[in-house]
């Protein structure tokens, strides 16, 4: 069965009260996952960029206070686990930074290294050690990065990524998922992260053979916000997970000599004459 993720990131603009009905939108929807970004700003945020001004809807700030904003602290990420536990979801983040893994490692089992920071071995490996399932995203990445990634942490799911926000579909190169999959999917499963417009890629990638999918959700595409625009809204959830769901059923049967259904001998047995 596939795994659908839920990809609130940043989506919520640190406001705990819409994180939450992002929540309860992929809940319904049917997702198995649903996933924050957490950072800790003073390490991510680098030197030249943290004194910047940034225009925002809260004001007049700059970049490093924008980006502390953003984040939920530690008593909040604890209100948002119980609060997914409860509607019996499962809650987890990608973590950009040793402070952060140390955080979520003391609530979730699971967690994520971003695309952007694959190449940040010391991260790699110490996510790997906190956790017992770890995803990486091969987005903005070269092959050798992604190579040296998969040798120091051994993830368990590889997500073929193109990190443009929204990303052209002539740039996806789902190909790509089937090189994943001859070169490393005896030992990890291999998925697809998605920042394209539209569900008809995503669903090519699940029939192409992708066992995880992750899909950026909002509210509302017009929301402030930098990953707005390259998310799902309400209706487009809903569709994503039925549309997996049936594209599992209409896959379900291995390769092999054609089969007849039931519905077919009905349709044979009134137009055939022998």
């Amino acid at each position: 069965m596939v795994k659908i993720i839920s990809e609130i990131g940043i989506n919520h603009n640190g406001d705990i009260e819409l994180c939450k009905q992002m929540i309860m939108l992929s809940k319904v929807a049917g997702a198995d996952y649903v996933k924050i970004q957490k950072r800790n700003p003073d390490l991510c945020v680098p030197e030249h960029q943290k004194n910047k001004p940034k225009s925002t809807p809260w004001g007049n700030m700059t970049y490093l206070e924008y980006k502390h904003k953003l984040e939920f602290d530690e008593k909040q990420i604890k209100e948002l686990i119980e609060y997914s536990e409860n509607i019996q979801i499962k809650f987890f983040a990608s973590v950009w930074d040793l402070d952060s893994v140390k955080l979520m490692s003391k609530y979730t089992k699971i967690a994520k290294i971003p695309s952007a920071l694959i190449n940040d071995l010391e991260l790699c490996k110490a996510t790997r050690e906190a956790f017992d399932t770890l995803i990486i995203s091969t987005g903005m990445s070269t092959q050798k990065e992604i190579d040296d990634c998969i040798q120091i942490c051994h993830p368990d799911v590889i997500m073929h990524t193109n990190s443009t926000y929204p990303c052209p579909s002539s740039e996806l190169n789902l190909n790509y998922i089937y090189y994943l999959k001859e070169n490393y999917g005896q030992n990890a499963e291999i998925g697809y992260s998605g920042h394209e417009f539209g569900l008809v890629t995503t669903y090519a990638a699940v029939a192409m053979g992708s066992t995880w999918v992750e899909r950026h959700i909002t509210l509302d595409r017009h929301h402030w916000g930098s990953d707005q625009s390259s998310s799902i809204e309400p209706d487009g959830l809903i569709k994503l997970v039925k549309g997996i769901r049936s594209i599992e059923q209409a896959t379900q049967y291995p390769s092999g000599e054609r089969l007849l259904f039931k519905g077919e001998l009905l349709k044979r047995d009134s137009l055939r004459k022998n």
